[in-house]
């Protein structure tokens, strides 16, 4: 029996020290002592190697590319590693920088993501690099173009020192490109054991100043992504095509026989997205069938595909179901918008997730028959909105749904008071600023709304061109990245003279 323990008792602390185990130093050599000392080893193995416990750990991929499709490599790098069992929990934003160190080439995509994973460091670093070959990367030069990189840069609270592999990455803290997204990932970590009170987020802030960085949210292949940290970008027009006879607005006005015109004037007038919708949200409209809104939403997204005039429009589909917006991504839409934020459809987060399409999650309460029993915001509208929609990305991200897929809406209209809509108007730079929601892309719809009839005296819709104008200004000013209009041609110019005035 002893023999047997001291066999025992080499092996297994020698795999409990990989696993932070210990093993006590005296036994008893009796069959009640070494049953005591089985239970309580197998307890102290949950963590370790040798007794098969949960071996999952966290780690922190840093993500690059500045060739090609620089999003879609590295969305397929992500896509890679769940399919070879390292499941990507959690992604940054993805954020455009000016090459390091060899600077003769184009601008990187970086990233970061946090993943599960049951490999060893080593064998972590050997199944990403696999990602990297089969996804074709040759390495020219050190440090220089590379259509994808991925580099492990934390895991667990490990430190290592292998001749292939060191951990904390060394590079981590004079890199910009690399702090920016781990901080929105674990801002208030620790990097170094040696320093424990010093955080991610301090070595950012310690950084000097360099040329700004913005985040990227994809909208199609062939269109400019969002840019909503740029200053001088520009607004993008969103025109509303709602092919419903009971929309509050423009219901039945367009229709088989004149769509086709409609879009055209859309494209002429300068639209960049073009915001197809089959089912009315607005208050108290009845709700269709899935059936009669894909009946409407389908040829409508054909159509525009169809017409050289509008070759190169975003096409987004207005739609709080899973199945609808599916359907619609399958001929031909890009991105899908959901008032409802995926709150009305279970499915609708995972089957964006799946589709590896961008998604608009607005703020609502209850549904489009019974919004407007709810706008009691009794902590604050600004800090409530907040608050709600970043369950909502983190509802997306648990889903599956790429950080740099979200956009943000805060639903103007939608359980908020006229009074509420302006205070949204006032105060939308705090919400692109809110804890959480920092570097997203927001989009917003004050077009025509009942409010600005209120306001301006205007009953009908269709004649509140110049209170929608202001909102629209309005909306640029506090950030907006993308406004929904019906009017494209003059909305398109008071985002014209807006980006001149604040993001020149």
């Amino acid at each position: 029996m002893p023999h047997i323990f001291g066999n025992s008792l080499r092996h297994g602390y020698k795999a409990c020290a990989r696993g932070n185990g210990r093993i006590p130093a005296v036994l008893n050599p009796s069959t009640s002592s070494a049953s005591a000392w089985l239970t309580m080893t197998s307890r102290r193995h949950t963590s370790c190697h040798c007794h098969g416990g949960n071996r999952n750990k966290t780690a922190y991929i840093a993500l690059g590319s500045n060739l090609g499709d620089r999003v879609a490599e590295i969305e397929k790098a992500c896509t890679e590693m769940d399919r070879r069992g390292i499941r990507v929990k959690r992604t940054s934003s993805l954020w455009e920088t000016k090459p390091m160190y060899v600077e003769n080439q184009d601008r990187f995509v970086n990233g970061a993501c946090e993943v599960e994973t049951g490999l060893e460091p080593v064998a972590l670093l050997d199944a990403l690099q696999a990602i990297e070959r089969d996804m074709g990367r040759r390495k020219v030069i050190d440090k220089g173009p590379r259509n994808i990189d991925l580099d492990i840069l934390l895991y667990g609270d490990e430190t290592l020192a292998h001749q292939r592999l060191t951990i904390p990455h060394a590079g981590i803290k004079e890199r910009e490109f690399v702090l920016r997204p781990l901080a929105e990932l674990i801002p208030s970590q620790s990097l170094d054991s040696s320093k424990p009170w010093k955080l991610v987020q301090d070595y950012l802030n310690e950084l000097p100043l360099g040329e700004p960085l913005t985040t990227l949210t994809p909208l199609s292949s062939e269109s400019r992504p969002l840019t909503p940290l740029a200053p001088g970008r520009k607004t993008q027009v969103m025109s509303i095509l709602n092919v419903t006879p009971d929309s509050f607005s423009d219901g039945g006005r367009h229709h088989e026989a004149n769509l086709a015109h409609c879009i055209q004037e859309m494209a002429a007038a300068g639209t960049s997205i073009i915001d197809v919708g089959g089912q009315s949200t607005a208050p108290g409209r009845p709700e269709v069938s899935v059936e009669e809104e894909t009946s409407r939403v389908l040829p409508a997204i054909q159509l525009i595909r169809s017409l050289p005039e509008a070759a190169g429009t975003v096409i987004s589909i207005d739609t709080y179901r899973a199945s609808v917006a599916e359907q619609a991504i399958s001929v031909g839409a890009d991105i899908i918008n959901d008032v409802s934020a995926g709150q009305l459809d279970p499915e609708m987060l995972p089957t964006v997730a799946r589709l590896g399409k961008t998604i608009c999650l607005m703020h609502m309460r209850g549904t489009p028959r019974d919004m407007m029993h709810h706008t009691s915001y009794p902590d604050g509208l600004i800090p409530t909105i907040a608050s709600e929609l970043l369950s909502r990305v983190q509802a997306a991200e648990a889903a599956g749904v790429r950080r740099w897929r979200i956009i943000l809406d805060p639903g103007i209209g939608f359980a908020k008071t006229a009074t509420q809509n302006l205070e949204i108007l006032r105060r939308l730079d705090e919400l692109r600023s809110w804890p959480g929601l920092e570097g997203l892309p927001w989009l917003l719809g004050p077009s025509r709304k009942g409010f600005i009839g209120k306001i301006t005296g205007v009953a009908e819709p269709s004649r509140r061109v110049w209170g929608t104008a202001a909102a629209i200004a309005a909306s640029i000013q506090g950030g907006a990245d993308i406004v929904r209009v019906h009017d494209t041609r003059e909305m398109k110019a008071v985002a014209a003279m807006s980006d001149a005035i604040w993001r020149s």
